[in-house]
């Protein structure tokens, strides 16, 4: 018995390492049971029932995007309609109104998302994160993109190279991402369709390939490619 605690509280700091998102409404929160197929956003038990904590709060795990909490599905709707209400779109999780039959239609597009990595030095100046003119004409052309399809997010993540400490270069993706964020909203892209997150040096893509690299000049810019900044955009034509 003693063994079968302590197992089960291991599971509990488990789950409770990986955060939380708040539904709606918790007073009395309701099984929400997944489909089971690809990235699942939220912690699941062996019936793939959404873990909550004893608030009805749903446990997210390292894979929860907005776009993931609006797309996974638990049985007909998303299951961000129950964990994440406020962030899932209303109109996916209502069910349509019962009508006359009608001419059969053609099928409702799906959502496609297309990742652009934009080089950050070509969007800001080194070690900064103002937007530089040539760095606001390529958003520029983004959001004109943005509005010829029906738009549900843009995702805007920023990336550093590895020189300077860890908390800088958080803080510094961070800034970059919130500038790009900042500039969309000002050419007219809804504030809440886009989401930002900085991941400071964790996910370079230069690997190895600059260790022998001497001298700071010639190694600022072999890590060139690790200075961006990646945006998703998810929407419908």
């Amino acid at each position: 018995m003693i063994k079968q605690t302590k197992k089960h509280m291991f599971v509990l700091a488990a789950i409770a390492s990986l955060g939380f998102s708040a539904p709606s409404a918790f007073a009395q929160a309701k099984d929400v049971v997944v489909d089971g197929k690809g990235e699942i956003p939220y912690v699941i038990d062996g019936r793939n029932v959404v873990a909550r904590s004893g608030t009805g709060l749903c446990w997210r795990t390292g894979y929860w995007t907005p776009a993931a909490a609006s797309t996974a599905l638990a049985g007909q709707f998303p299951v961000g309609c129950e964990c994440d209400s406020d962030i899932v779109p209303k109109e996916k999780c209502t069910a349509p109104v019962a009508a006359a039959p009608a001419p059969a239609a053609a099928p409702a597009p799906k959502p496609t998302a297309d990742k652009i990595k934009l080089s950050a030095d070509a969007l800001f100046d080194f070690d900064k994160a103002v937007l530089k003119p040539e760095g606001m004409a390529k958003l520029d052309d983004l959001a004109a993109k943005s509005k010829q399809i029906k738009l549900e997010v843009i995702l805007a993540v920023g990336h550093t190279d590895r020189l300077g400490s860890d908390a800088y270069n958080q803080k510094l993706s961070e800034r970059r991402a919130a500038a790009v964020k900042t500039y969309l909203v000002s050419k007219g892209v809804e504030a809440n369709r886009v989401y930002t997150e900085g991941k400071g040096k964790k996910q370079p893509v230069t690997g190895t390939s600059c260790n022998n690299v001497k001298g700071r000049t010639a190694l600022i810019s072999c890590l060139q490619p690790d200075r961006r900044v990646e945006v998703e955009v998810i929407g419908s034509k």
